[in-house]
């Protein structure tokens, strides 16, 4: 079981970096939508803030490094710089699944960055359907203990199980178990998906059973049924994952359906996010914090340097956009009347 994992939390580093993992014509849909430009914004572009709040944490900025790894050698070296960077920039962290801490003990250290990142909010990682499969409260108890994490987010993967190899497909009365997890585990609980989103009716049923945020994780990025094509052995999966290359809701429509129905609920926009134009969109429709994956997973590998340059930028686009539109705080780059879909 170990090695098993191990193996495939390297395979899937690997696919991400070097073969094409997203569809041919889905994308976020952000590209649908454009900032009215404010020609006389009355701000100094020096005063404008980019400082949140997310679920009572105070954070320098809305951005968020999202869940991709951990397990494997790679991934320590590629968390430590993500830690690092995310330390010296004020970004939220969240780990890769951590199930793979708990069933090998193999690169345990991989999952703990709090010494490479004290004060900035880090969000611990277990699959959903894994509380089908002997995990419960006591275990996530002893994740966070562990990883010394401030929150717990359970991903939703269902397709990429069907297609992995001995993949955990029993999604059977997972809500009554994330709901049982939320009223017990002692920090606030969340739920994502990993790439194919969430819609308006799932998101309430979320909300209803206790979940403190959501994560929407919409298309438009990488797909984890290509990530699995590339590592099926079995034909008949292999194949049928082509199909679903343009599978899932778009980030951008998912976030509307969400807020659509549910209006309070604290919001992570992540799903193919790659500029900080991207997330002052994603903020002016209604996300609290903008989460960024394999757009600065290649930085990862090399550096906590080549990161921060990565960070650094993104920061100035979203404060471009906020000048450009003449939002000095996030709070009324939220409330803008100036997001229009073309």
């Amino acid at each position: 079981m170990a090695n098993s994992i191990e193996q495939r939390k390297s395979e899937h580093i690997q696919i991400t970096l070097n073969e094409k993992v997203t569809g041919e014509s889905i994308s976020t849909g952000l590209e649908s939508f454009t900032f009215i430009h404010n020609a006389l914004p009355e701000i100094d572009f020096d005063e404008i803030s980019i400082e949140t709040k997310f679920l009572g944490f105070d954070c320098k900025t809305p951005f968020l490094i999202s869940s991709m790894t951990g397990g494997t050698a790679l991934a320590e070296t590629i968390n430590r710089n993500l830690a690092t960077a995310a330390e010296e920039r004020g970004w939220a962290l969240a780990l890769g699944s951590t199930r793979a801490l708990l069933d090998s003990d193999g690169h345990s250290s991989s999952f703990l960055m709090r010494k490479y990142a004290p004060s900035v909010p880090i969000i611990a990682n277990l699959g959903a359907v894994q509380l089908n499969y002997g995990y419960g409260v006591e275990e996530c108890r002893k994740i966070i203990g562990i990883t010394e994490a401030d929150m717990l987010v359970l991903h939703l993967n269902s397709i990429q199980e069907v297609i992995q190899e001995k993949g955990d497909t029993n999604f059977k009365g997972l809500l009554k178990k994330i709901e049982q997890l939320c009223s017990t585990l002692e920090v606030p609980v969340g739920v994502k998906e990993v790439g194919w989103g969430i819609d308006g009716q799932i998101a309430r049923k979320l909300s209803e059973a206790g979940v403190a945020f959501i994560d929407v994780a919409g298309a438009g990025g990488t797909s984890w049924s290509q990530v699995e094509k590339f590592r099926a052995k079995d034909p008949i999966r292999r194949v049928a994952a082509e199909s679903f290359s343009e599978w899932g809701i778009p980030t951008a429509e998912s976030i509307r359906l969400v807020r659509g129905e549910i209006g309070n609920c604290p919001l992570i926009a992540s799903g193919g996010m790659q500029t900080g134009l991207d997330g002052a969109k994603t903020i002016a429709l209604g996300a609290g914090l903008v989460g960024f994956g394999r757009s600065i997973l290649k930085e990862a590998t090399q550096s906590p340097e080549d990161v921060l340059e990565v960070m650094k930028i993104r920061e100035m686009e979203l404060r471009m956009a906020m000048f450009g539109i003449g939002a000095p705080t996030i709070l009324e780059l939220k409330g803008t009347p100036r997001l229009t879909e073309r």
